[in-house]
């Protein structure tokens, strides 16, 4: 909130102040979509309408609401992870280029979770209603706020409210290629990559522990890394130390890459 109203006050036209504070805008936009991810899996507060209060909140800094999370990414991904009720299963893009897998994900899944959102919302108006009221409060706080800073300046609400928020949702959900695909759904161990860099996991809530998470996905995510160590690490085989070598020198080895 701070980046958007300093951006939305002053405006810089210097490049080298205006990209940076851009970059910094959309970077702490997708932290916020991480923290929608650990919300809607694990809830903060322990009264509800504080969490109510919240996800209210939260739906501003990621740009969706937050209860429409939940079907795609609970009842869908983590219920059936990679098989073919996985509205976000990595195996829909099949390029030769890798890159362009990561690159198209978004866009091929992306119709996919909105119809499955839709109708989500549509069954939980009849058997929930009051999660129902909830979505509907989010939508309109979120989308309303977006339209009133389109009605003031639309330039400013493009550069300084949207992209970072288009681009908290790419990243939230692209994420979801890089730790599942060519790893074994059926594993008991191996259906995740980890990524267990202490810089990458400082900034996203050590939300690279993506093995335990799915074993564990009410575990709190301050306890990832412990109850990965525990766990799931003993079980990891040591004949991967060599690719795993092999990627670090790709470059990924500051993000420590495991599974």
């Amino acid at each position: 909130f701070a980046l958007v109203i300093v951006q939305w006050v002053y405006q810089p036209g210097e490049l080298y102040i205006a990209i940076p504070l851009f970059l910094a805008t959309c970077a702490f936009s997708w932290f916020c979509a991480v923290i929608t991810h650990n919300t809607i899996h694990c809830a903060v507060f322990e009264k509800r309408w504080m969490n109510k209060v919240f996800q209210g909140v939260l739906s501003l800094t990621y740009g969706t609401p937050v209860s429409s999370y939940v079907s795609g990414h609970n009842l869908s991904h983590h219920r059936y992870t990679q098989d073919d009720r996985d509205v976000m299963r990595t195996t829909k893009v099949d390029f030769r280029w890798n890159w362009l897998n990561l690159l198209m994900f978004v866009p091929v899944v992306a119709v996919a979770i909105a119809k499955n959102d839709a109708l989500f919302a549509k069954r939980m108006r009849v058997e929930k209603p009051r999660w129902y009221k909830q979505f509907l409060i989010e939508s309109l706080i979120c989308h309303g706020t977006t339209i009133v800073l389109f009605l003031i300046d639309w330039k400013a609400a493009l550069f300084y409210w949207l992209l970072p928020h288009l681009w908290a949702a790419w990243g939230i959900i692209a994420i979801n290629y890089l730790q599942h695909d060519g790893c074994d759904p059926d594993s008991p161990y191996n259906h995740s990559r980890n990524f267990t860099g202490r810089f990458f996991g400082w900034w996203t809530f050590d939300n690279g522990f993506h093995g335990i998470h799915h074993m564990h996905p009410n575990l709190h995510w301050s306890l990832a890394r412990e109850t990965h160590e525990r766990e799931l690490k003993p079980h990891i085989h040591p004949e991967l130390d060599q690719l795993l070598a092999h990627r670090c020198e790709r470059g990924l080895d500051a993000l420590g890459v495991e599974g």
